[in-house]
């Protein structure tokens, strides 16, 4: 079984999924052919020839292009959360190098760990403004201060900033940065300078998931476990709570759970499950919370619950590794899964390229796909020389929709959440795609993709 391990995330994640096709009455299943264009090409080898290559700007010298993957790996309270991100971008490195470089030159990946903390991910910034042309596939979850990957100076002294090809933004002023373009879909509206938006807000959810699990059991009566260690995490589940219960779910109660907790803590919550007469628990924290709940559940008898449903925080080898204790789970996703090698080429180079996948990883090397794409861009239409930190990021803001080569549903970078997703189920030999059933396509949907009205802040008060 292929390796898919993802450390324990602390917050409710939808993800990215892959290609789109939609028939007329909006909805059908994308198929992602093997052999589908190769993403990873060289940019022209003709615009190379006869170019004297030249240094311009700072992180591009006539020989190499470097670029910095920032992410939290080594603070001591969540050591190597997620070096998945580095190695991914350190595979990406090889990958390419192999494959012709980037641009005329070869690539040089620079790592950087925040640390989990504002102040190391402010150092990265300075770091990578001073070598890097820019920041690619990072993870930084605590990352309020964006204004060196704002103005930091190009070459030139222009205050131009740094591209950030994020793999996933947490904090909201990252995401609103004008100069972030995540894979991650992010739900936060943001004002037109980039700045964040605070109080009432309409944030943007994603849903699809929630008419497969009707179809099972029409009337759902739902518990919803909240992240509940930061008070970002648990903000980021009101927008969620309040999405799924205009589809349709009737909550019984959300309850903040924490990623450290031991099994005795779900006692509650399994008596509210029950009192509750729930038959729909969805777990928005990590892969440890839904496994100890089963757990606790199980022991107390409670068989209630025909719909047990996580994001894709519970897509990891360590989840797979409970076994019985948590079949039946069921996991939606929005990139075609590390079990379907062979359907598109960008996930098999990814599975090609590290020792051990994982979900952070595998968004890390789409990001680096989203860097590549604009960089070639830049060279098919100006050359090699073309190459800046303000062309970049102009080349950025072009990619209005991107798929990582049919392998993630496409979305825009700027923001907001593909349409498209995979659910799997947790089998007695691992994961199983259960929906859409033809492995390689993702079920695509706009009524997936909806709008809620409201103050996170105010709304994570009143969840206990």
């Amino acid at each position: 079984m292929k390796r898919y391990k993802v450390i324990a995330v602390l917050m409710a994640l939808g993800l990215v999924a892959a290609a789109c096709g939609r028939d007329e009455g909006g909805t059908t299943a994308a198929t992602t052919e093997p052999g589908s264009p190769d993403t990873t090409e060289a940019a022209g080898d003709e615009a190379c020839e006869g170019v004297e290559l030249e240094a311009t700007d700072t992180g591009v010298t006539a020989d190499t292009i470097t670029i910095q993957v920032m992410a939290d790996t080594g603070s001591p309270l969540a050591p190597g959360l997620f070096q998945g991100n580095v190695d991914g971008l350190e595979a990406f490195e090889t990958f390419i190098n192999d494959n012709g470089g980037i641009a005329c030159r070869e690539l040089v990946v620079e790592a950087w760990d925040s640390k989990l903390t504002p102040e190391e991910t402010k150092n990265g910034q300075i770091n990578a403004c001073a070598n890097a042309l820019a920041l690619v596939g990072g993870n930084s979850l605590f990352n309020p201060d964006v204004s060196t990957m704002n103005t930091c100076p190009d070459a030139e002294g222009n205050p131009t900033g740094l591209a950030n090809v994020s793999a996933l933004a947490n904090d909201v002023n990252e995401q609103c940065s004008l100069n972030s373009f995540i894979i991650q879909g992010t739900a936060e509206p943001c004002n037109a300078d980039g700045t964040p938006i605070s109080g009432e807000r309409t944030l943007t959810a994603f849903i699809g998931n929630i008419e497969y699990y009707q179809s099972i059991e029409p009337e759902l009566t739902g518990l919803y476990m909240v992240p509940g260690d930061l008070p970002t995490t648990v903000q980021s589940a009101t927008y969620q709570l309040v999405a799924q219960e205009e589809a349709g779910v009737d909550w019984a109660g959300a309850f903040k759970v924490s990623g450290r907790a031991e099994q005795s803590a779900y006692t509650p919550l399994v008596q509210q499950a029950r009192s509750g007469d729930v038959n729909y628990v969805y777990n928005g924290s990590n892969d440890v919370a839904m496994t100890l709940m089963r757990r606790e559940a199980a022991a107390q008898g409670l068989d209630s619950v025909d719909i047990w449903a996580c994001s894709l925080a519970c897509y990891t080898e360590k989840f797979a590794e409970a076994g019985a204790d948590v079949e039946g789970t069921y996991v939606w996703m929005q990139f075609l899964p590390f079990e379907e090698e062979g359907s598109n080429e960008a996930l098999d180079n990814y599975l090609a390229s590290v020792e051990t996948p994982d979900s952070f990883g595998a968004q890390a090397w789409m990001a680096a796909l989203l860097f590549q794409e604009a960089v070639n861009g830049i060279v098919e239409s100006d050359g090699p020389n073309a190459i800046t930190r303000a062309s970049l990021i102009e080349a950025l803001n072009g990619i209005d929709s991107f798929d990582a080569g049919g392998w993630m549903g496409a979305k825009d970078p700027k923001g907001g959440f593909s349409d498209c997703m995979v659910i799997m189920q947790m089998g007695a030999d691992g994961f199983e795609r259960v929906f859409p059933e033809e492995p390689g396509t993702l079920e695509c949907d706009p009524a997936g993709v909806v709008e809620v009205t409201l103050d996170p802040a105010v709304e994570a008060e009143k969840i206990q």
